[in-house]
This record gives C-alpha cells, sequence and structure tokens, in this order.
C-alpha cells in the first residue's frame, strides 16, 4: 500500500476517528486506526466496540491496500510532522512495516493486518430523520449538561431521542434535574423512540461543525443509531431498555408562577457561587415576593444577599436549589426573560417557555427555613 496525503487533511482525518479508539481494551487491534485504501476512496476507521467512526480522507492512491496503526503512535507522528502544507507519505509491505514520510522526517513503524479490524455494524437505512448539523449540536449541547456520568443507571448516561412525526425531542435526566428540548422537523418521518450514550453525543458534538447549510442524517437500527454527515459516520450501540415515564413527571399546574430577566437572575446566583467549594452542598434560598425575590447564600465562607425585581402570579415562597443546577439550565436558555413555575417548597420547579420547545425541571432542595 502507497498513499500520500495533506498533512492537514490527514491530520483532521485522525482526529476525527481518533474519538472511537478505546484508550484501555483486550484486543490490541481496536488500540488502532484502520487505513482503508482497497476501494477507491481513503477511508479512516476507530471503533470501541460501542462507537465506531469513519471518515473519508483527501489523498492520493498509489498502490492500494489497508493497514492498522496504533491509533497513539500514528497521531503524535502525524502532528510533530511540518506544516499543514507538507505532503505526507504512508508506505507498507506485505508484512505490515510501515513508512510514514513527510519533508527530512522518515518514521518506521510495525503495523498491523487490517482485516483483523472490527468493521462497523451495518444499519439499514429505512427508519430516519434529517435535520442540521447547527440544530443537532444545539440539541446536544442544551440538554447533555443534566445526564449522569457514570451511574448504575444505565439510562441516565444516555439521552432519548424521540421522534414523533414532524417533531423530534431530546431529554436527559440524572435523579435531580430533567432537560427537555423539542424542535419541528422539515418533514414527517416515522415515530421512534431510541436512548444514545451521552458518550457518543459529546464525540458527535465536538467534530460536526456546526453549520447551518449541512445536514446531518440519523438512521435509527434495532441495537444501533448511525450519524452520517458530511465525509463521516458515525455508528453507536443503543441503551437498551424502556426510558423513564417521562410525561408522568411534568406538570402544568403551579402555586407560584414568575417572569424574571435571565441574565440578572444568573448574574446573582453566579456571584453567590463564588463562596462554594466543589463539595458544599449550600443551597440557594429563593424567597419570592409580590414584585420582588430576594436570593440568599451561606456558606463557611461568607454570605450574600441579593434583590431582584419579578414579575408573580400566584402566592409568596421560599424554596433552595443547588446552584449549579440552576446556573447549567439559565446558561443554555437564551430568551431575554425565564419563567419559572412552582407548586411549593418540596416539589420541583419548572424552566419552561410558552411553546414548551424547552422544558428545564429541577428538584429542591431542603434547608432550615428558621436559620435563613
Amino acid at each position: 500500500m502507497k498513499l500520500t496525503f495533506q498533512k492537514a487533511a490527514l491530520l483532521n482525518g485522525i482526529n476525527i476517528v481518533l474519538k472511537a479508539v478505546p484508550s484501555k481494551t483486550t484486543m490490541p487491534i481496536l488500540e488502532c486506526i484502520l487505513i482503508d485504501a482497497s476501494t477507491d476512496v481513503i477511508k479512516l476507521t476507530g471503533n470501541d466496540m460501542e462507537l465506531g467512526i469513519e471518515t473519508k480522507v483527501e489523498g492520493n492512491i498509489l498502490e492500494k491496500g489497508k493497514i492498522a496503526l496504533d491509533a497513539k503512535l500514528f497521531s503524535e507522528i502525524t502532528r510533530k510532522l511540518s506544516d499543514g502544507d507538507s505532503m505526507v507519505t504512508i508506505e507498507s509491505d506485505e508484512k505490515y512495516n510501515t513508512t510514514i514520510t513527510c519533508d527530512n522526517s522518515v518514521f518506521r513503524i510495525q503495523g498491523k493486518d487490517g482485516d483483523e479490524f472490527s468493521y462497523l455494524p451495518y444499519i439499514e437505512k429505512n427508519k430516519y430523520i434529517c435535520l442540521s448539523q447547527f440544530t443537532l449540536k444545539e440539541l446536544i449541547r442544551q440538554t447533555i449538561f443534566s445526564i449522569s456520568v457514570n451511574d448504575s443507571n444505565k439510562m441516565m448516561t444516555g439521552e432519548l431521542f424521540e421522534v414523533n412525526g414532524d417533531s423530534l425531542r431530546v431529554v436527559s435526566l440524572d435523579g435531580h434535574r430533567m432537560a427537555i428540548r423539542k424542535i419541528l422537523l422539515k418533514d414527517t418521518y416515522e415515530n421512534t423512540k431510541v436512548i444514545v450514550p451521552g458518550k457518543t453525543l459529546n464525540e458527535i458534538s465536538k467534530i460536526l461543525t456546526g453549520d447551518n447549510e449541512k445536514e446531518v442524517q440519523i438512521y435509527f437500527g434495532a441495537n444501533h443509531i448511525l450519524f452520517e454527515f458530511d465525509d463521516t459516520i458515525v455508528v453507536s450501540r443503543l441503551i437498551e431498555g424502556e426510558y423513564f415515564k417521562v410525561d408522568q413527571m411534568l406538570s402544568s399546574d403551579y402555586a407560584t408562577k414568575i417572569s424574571v430577566n435571565k441574565k440578572e437572575f444568573l448574574d446573582c446566583i453566579e456571584r453567590a457561587s463564588i463562596l462554594i467549594r466543589e463539595n458544599d452542598k449550600k443551597p440557594i434560598i429563593l424567597n419570592i415576593e409580590e414584585s420582588k425575590m430576594a436570593l440568599k447564600l451561606n456558606s463557611s465562607f461568607g454570605t450574600m444577599n441579593a434583590e431582584i425585581l419579578i414579575y408573580k402570579t400566584g402566592q409568596d415562597l421560599m424554596i433552595g436549589f443547588n446552584p449549579k443546577f440552576l446556573i447549567d439550565a439559565l446558561r443554555i436558555i437564551d430568551d431575554e426573560n425565564v419563567t419559572l413555575y412552582m407548586m411549593n417548597p418540596k416539589s420541583p420547579c419548572f424552566i419552561k417557555d410558552e411553546e414548551e420547545t424547552y422544558i428545564y425541571l429541577i428538584l429542591p432542595v431542603n434547608f432550615n427555613a428558621a436559620a435563613v
């Protein structure tokens, strides 16, 4: 096999597939990146059996073939070669001895048989949806923060993708909060529900350019999901099982409804958070009255008090929250004003817009009202 590339194109391809190469594995072949030039295109693949990424790289095929190279080594060598416009030549013999040449540098490394590499699973392209790269990247950004990173409950480490005719709903929750985003699709599609691992969505988000003109096709298989965009395909195993009954957790009842300037509210909570260290479990207390809301936080470092003007409907209320959960939700809402719906100090608070394109549910925390 003999191939030539521009360094920048090769490095970009390596960086994309590297996201699916496992750091620890019992199968050494999976620590490799597969270079497949057995047809008329050059493809790079990384696969950890849960997540697989394949991308096409522009280059010249002087001699067809395929080889698997140690991902860490291959990536570091390519990164350290001359600048982006330089040409890189990769050549291998029948014993998989591989030579990587660029300008005055020549590296010789041992490769592995490309046929031993685990190919990405085949997915039938019957069930699918299509949306812009920008929309998918935004949907992930606006929900991914409320998944649970390493939970014994697998469901909480993924996100629900629910297609209903011409709408897509994405849901994530971690037991303390829930994020829901809903968008309208350009067409009507077959109804489907799948749970996509959070790791997959995080990695896809890093690869997507976020271009509004470019589209992503998402195909739903029995056990896998396939994302196809630009010259890249990402295949991921789905999380099996029935997702939580989300609609039963939602309620349109409220005893207190407030509308507040989002930036003022967020700035106040962020200022209060200065007094909290990582493991501190200190809540921020909201004391909601007629046209104002008092915010108070007490910690071992000191106290903060602030007051914001609000529009209130319903009863006065004193309620406490983990400030981080409020910050996470408010940061990704683009509206100038936000509306909070609350029932009592022990019931969830809902932050949502009129059309319910977004709903953020946050559970309150207990606090000693007498000490406030």
